[in-house]
C-alpha cells in the first residue's frame, strides 16, 4: 500500500511540474515585446485588469496596454527581435503597436536585441544591476598611472569616428591628448578642459595610419597622464566580413535611434569591437540623457569588459 502511495505522489508531481513547465514555455513563446528601458511612471495593464511597473526584462503580451506617464520614454523589443520607442504620455494597446511592426522581419536584429536582454535580470531582483549605473560615473582601473582612458590598452576599430572618454583628475585640469605614429611621430596634439575626446582615423593626419597611439596627460603637470593606448584599423579583410553582416543588421533596425544604437553596440561588443561599442553607448547617453536604463546598461558594459570598476 504504502508503495502505491509513493507512485502517485511521484506521479501527481511529475504532472504539476509538467503543467508548469508548459504553462512558462507558453507564456514566453506567447509574448508580444519585452521592455528594454523605461524612463517614468509607466505602466502596463495587463488582460486582467493587473497594473505593473514597467521595468527592463518584463514580458508584454496579447491583451495588455501600456500606461505611459509624461515625459515618458519607453523602449520596447517586439518577439522578432525589432525594436521601437514609445513617448506620448497615455494608453496604448500592445496590440496597436504590434501592428506598427506588421511588416517588419529580423533575423539578425532579434539575436543583439536578445544579447542585450541577456544582460538585464528580469526576476525582479535589480540590484546589483542597478548598482553598476555608478560605473558610468568614476572610470578606475587598475594603473600606475593618474589617468586611465575607457580602452584596452590595445584595441581594434571598424568605424573611423570613436569617443575617448578618461577619468577627471580635477575640477579644473586641462588635457593635452597626444596622438603618434608607430615611429613615435606625433600626428595630433589637441587640448580640452572635457574628460572626453573625438577623434577620426579618416582626418588628414591620420588617414594613412593603421596603428595610432593615444596618450592623455594634464598640461603643466608631469605627474598626471595616462599609460599609451594603441588603436588599430581592423585589416581589410577582417572589415569587409564585419560589414557584410553590419549592412544587414542596420536594414532591420532604425541606427539613428537610442534603441538602434543599443542594438549596434552589443553587435561590435560581440564581435569584440569595445571601442565601437562605446562609441555608440557615448551617443546613447547624449541622444537620451536621463533615461537610467540607458546609463546602467552602459555600466554594465564598461564592467563587464574592464573598463571600470563598480563603486562599493
Amino acid at each position: 500500500m504504502e508503495l502505491i502511495k509513493n507512485y502517485m505522489r511521484f506521479i501527481i508531481t511529475v504532472l504539476l511540474f509538467t503543467t508548469c513547465l508548459f504553462g512558462y514555455a507558453q507564456n514566453s513563446r506567447n509574448f508580444v515585446f519585452r521592455v528594454l528601458a523605461s524612463k517614468g511612471a509607466n505602466q502596463v495593464e495587463k488582460a486582467d485588469g493587473k497594473k505593473v511597473h514597467l521595468r527592463p526584462g518584463i514580458t508584454l503580451m496579447q491583451g495588455d496596454q501600456i500606461i505611459a506617464s509624461k515625459g515618458a520614454y519607453i523602449g520596447l523589443m517586439h518577439r522578432t527581435g525589432k525594436t521601437i520607442e514609445l513617448r506620448a504620455p497615455g494608453v496604448t494597446k500592445i496590440s496597436d503597436i504590434e501592428t506598427q511592426l506588421a511588416n517588419s522581419k529580423s533575423s539578425v536584429a532579434s539575436k543583439y536585441a536578445n544579447y542585450v536582454l541577456s544582460k538585464i535580470n528580469d526576476d525582479g531582483d535589480n540590484s546589483n544591476y542597478r548598482r553598476n549605473m555608478k560605473a558610468t560615473g568614476a572610470v578606475e582601473r587598475a594603473s600606475g598611472t593618474a589617468i586611465s582612458a575607457m580602452l584596452p590598452s590595445s584595441v581594434n576599430i571598424l568605424n573611423p569616428a570613436a569617443v575617448i572618454r578618461w577619468n577627471t583628475v580635477g575640477e579644473n585640469a586641462y588635457y593635452v591628448i597626444t596622438v603618434r605614429n608607430i615611429f613615435d611621430e606625433e600626428l595630433i596634439s589637441a587640448e580640452t578642459t572635457k574628460p572626453y575626446m573625438q577623434i577620426n582615423l579618416d582626418d588628414e593626419n591620420l588617414a594613412s595610419e593603421e596603428l595610432i597611439i593615444l596618450n592623455i596627460k594634464v598640461k603643466d603637470n608631469p605627474d598626471l597622464f595616462s599609460p599609451d593606448y594603441g588603436i588599430e584599423r581592423l585589416s581589410e579583410e577582417k572589415a569587409t566580413e564585419i560589414n557584410t553582416s553590419l549592412a544587414q543588421l542596420k536594414a532591420e533596425i532604425s541606427g539613428e535611434t537610442p534603441l538602434g544604437k543599443l542594438v549596434l553596440a552589443s553587435y561590435f561588443e560581440d564581435n569584440n569591437l569595445i571601442l565601437d561599442a562605446l562609441t555608440q553607448y557615448e551617443a546613447i547617453m547624449e541622444q537620451a540623457p536621463d533615461v537610467e536604463d540607458f546609463k546602467m546598461l552602459y555600466g554594465e558594459f564598461l564592467i563587464r569588459n574592464g573598463l571600470s570598476k563598480l563603486e562599493e
